[in-house]
């Protein structure tokens, strides 16, 4: 049973940072594709940054990039989200989600894509 696990949220001042993790277990592949995703009030989630555990290649949503960087500890099944630069408007609930794939370097930032998903963790940043 694949299960994702969240931590690292919390609450800061603009302009500071702050770390999430996402521990993953279940998976019985070495690919699979993971990432952030975030729902700003009134609007479409939207996908953040992704990792491919295999290649390492990361995809960044045009609104963070810059300022968040993921990377991923393959030995601890784990992938860190650090966020530097926060703004007020990157407050939101921000969820893990991973689906393992067959073949690709790439992993795609729509929510459609992913079929596991944590509970989630809220960032917020405010003075």
């Amino acid at each position: 049973q694949v299960q994702l696990v969240e931590s690292g949220g919390g609450s800061v001042e603009p302009g500071g940072s702050l770390r999430l993790s996402c521990a993953a277990s279940g998976y019985t592949t070495g690919r699979v594709c993971m990432g952030w995703f975030r729902q700003p009030p009134g609007k479409a989630r939207e996908g953040v940054t992704t990792i491919n555990t295999e290649s390492g290649i990361t995809r960044y949503a045009d609104s963070v990039k810059g300022r968040f960087t993921l990377s991923r500890d393959n030995s601890a099944n784990t992938m860190y989200l650090q966020m530097n630069s926060l703004k007020p408007e990157d407050t939101d609930k921000y969820y893990c989600a991973a689906v393992a794939v067959s073949s690709g370097n790439y992993c795609s930032l729509s929510d459609r894509s992913y079929i596991d998903w944590g509970q989630g963790t809220q960032v917020t940043v405010s003075s």
